[in-house]
């Protein structure tokens, strides 16, 4: 791989070390977090379902908002700032879980900062580069992001069992909780030395939601992104596939760990390729990646399928997650597009949480539950793909 960061300016490299951080703080985590519910909080995968749907919704929608006021007052590192440490302060609250509540409470807070930061964050990358370096740094970022998500898992994974020589297995777990504060201080340090660009900080005091200057190609490809999200499972589903197919506690992280280097290796080129042919074209094939994906998690039965079916997931996320940020940017103008990139967010936000309750659901169904889960995500994401296909198809022929 070409170097990552050459034509990047110094503060979208700032961001994607930020980024790092924070997610080898937060994926210390979040792999262990379905595996803590279900076995030491005694919580039904249900519960689970429910617990991470209102973290990504609430999540999703506070970008909405966040975005939205950040475009009126026209700063956006107050939110980015904001939002990064109050994730920090929220993590160790992790550790003190006694019941499933508990954990719905610090995931629901820890989501609120994560909230807050996205979209600022996501206008300062798109505001240091123009169309053909933006599919490369968004994926920059992401890619960072990832490989900070890879070493969470790992340190979790090397952590794992020492602690449970020394600790019960409850306490094993919240040791790991509290450690993980750590790389999230040190990305608040970092974010001090970010600054943003001078000539995109506007004062907006007569800001509007005004859905005119969002075109139709944006408004397109929201209701295809609400649409779609209506059957995108939430990470602890893939968590739990792999419990059910048999990987031991200690070997789930591992196998998480294996999605995220492939997330962070194809972010990038996913990006680059977006820059070159087009992010269209590797929207609609993020989205057929996503339904192989789900077919696969449905139907594999052995080890080496679900090692696929992770990797496949990995390459999913590295098309969406870069590319459509830089699809975004390159539909609206930039006063707006702390508004846009929070829309985007929010109708995530909005699929969310009914996802991941039909997700549960048909997880819990007697006959083949498990499958049903992720072959409704297959059909849904075959459809998104041939609706974006035909609107924009419609709207190129329009002009």
């Amino acid at each position: 791989m070409k170097n990552p960061v050459k034509g990047l300016n110094v503060n979208v490299v700032l961001l994607g070390i930020v980024s790092f951080l924070t997610d080898l703080s937060s994926e210390m985590i979040f792999p262990l977090v379905p595996i803590f519910l279900t076995t030491v909080l005694g919580a039904p995968v249900a519960v689970v379902g429910l617990i991470e749907g209102i973290a990504e919704a609430t999540a999703n929608i506070l970008k909405m908002l966040s975005g939205m006021y950040s475009d009126k007052i026209g700063r956006r590192k107050p939110f980015v700032l904001l939002g990064y440490g109050f994730s920090t302060i929220t993590k160790p609250f992790f550790a003190l879980a006694t019941i499933w509540p508990h954990v719905l409470a610090v995931r629901f807070l820890d989501r609120v900062g994560k909230g807050l930061r996205a979209s600022a964050r996501d206008v300062i990358v798109a505001d240091y580069t123009d169309e053909k370096t933006r599919g490369k740094a968004f994926g920059y970022r992401k890619m960072m992001d990832q490989f900070g998500a890879f070493g969470g898992p790992l340190l979790a994974f090397l952590l794992m069992p020492i602690l449970l020589e020394r600790f019960e297995v409850g306490m094993a777990y919240r040791v790991i909780f509290a450690l993980s504060v750590i790389p999230a201080a040190l990305a608040v340090f970092t974010l001090f030395f970010v600054k943003e660009k001078e000539d995109a900080v506007r004062n907006l005091k007569g800001w509007k939601l005004d859905f005119s200057v969002l075109n139709r190609q944006y408004k397109i490809n929201l209701l295809v992104t609400l649409l779609f999200n209506l059957a995108v499972f939430n990470y602890a589903f893939l968590v739990l596939r792999a419990q059910d197919a048999g990987f031991s506690i200690a070997v789930i992280p591992l196998v998480y760990m294996f999605y995220n280097l492939v997330y962070g290796i194809f972010a990038v080129p996913a990006g680059v390729l977006s820059d070159k042919i087009g992010r269209k074209a590797v929207i609609v094939i993020g989205y057929l990646v996503f339904g192989l994906t789900s077919l696969a998690l449905g139907l594999s039965t052995s080890a080496p399928g679900i090692w696929l079916s992770f990797g496949l997931y990995g390459v999913f996320m590295a098309i969406m997650e870069s590319v459509q940020r830089a699809y975004i940017s390159d539909l609206v103008p930039g006063e707006y597009r702390g508004t846009a990139l929070g829309l985007y967010q929010g109708a995530m936000g909005f699929a969310a949480l009914p996802a991941s309750v039909i997700a549960g659901l048909l997880w819990e169904v007697h006959y083949a539950g498990v499958r049903m889960t992720f072959l409704y995500s297959a059909v849904v994401a075959v459809f998104a793909a041939a609706l974006f296909m035909l609107l924009c198809r419609k709207e190129c022929e329009e002009h």
